[in-house]
């Protein structure tokens, strides 16, 4: 699982230099002022920079419960086949979701992805709570 974690870290840090490249590339054409990354808030922005912005935010959101269900897990020393399967699905979809996004950007592609992903995570925290609880020891 720590290898699935870190290649969501890779992930994200790929998205975070191609936003930055975006960013400078959209000042630079005269698309959007700098002034416009005070607040990250205007009119008239490339559609590539919004999307860039939003699939990086993405990478903030459900990938936060996918990291602390992984953490757990390994502090736990429940990891198993399954949730190892799960988490490199999950991964994987999050790859798939963000090249979706980053490209040619069809929503309906872009969702069963994360769908996959968000399901992923579900079942990651409910085998963990499964696992704990039967690990637990009667009081």
């Amino acid at each position: 699982m720590i290898y699935a974690m870190l290649t969501m870290v890779l992930l994200t840090f790929a998205v975070a230099v191609y936003l930055f490249l975006v960013r400078v590339n959209a000042v630079k054409k005269g698309e959007v002022k700098i002034s416009y990354f005070r607040l990250n808030n205007g009119k008239d922005v490339p559609d590539k920079l919004l999307q860039a912005a939003r699939n990086y935010s993405n990478l903030f959101e459900v990938p936060t419960l996918f990291y602390v269900g992984c953490a757990l897990t390994l502090a736990l020393h429940l990891e198993s086949a399954a949730t190892l399967v799960l988490s490199w699905v999950f991964v994987g979809s999050r790859i798939v979701h963000s090249w979706i996004h980053l490209s040619y950007n069809n929503v309906l592609h872009r969702m069963k992805a994360f769908m996959l992903g968000n399901i992923c995570v579900l079942l990651i925290w409910i085998m963990l709570v499964l696992q704990y609880a039967a690990n637990q020891q009667p009081l």
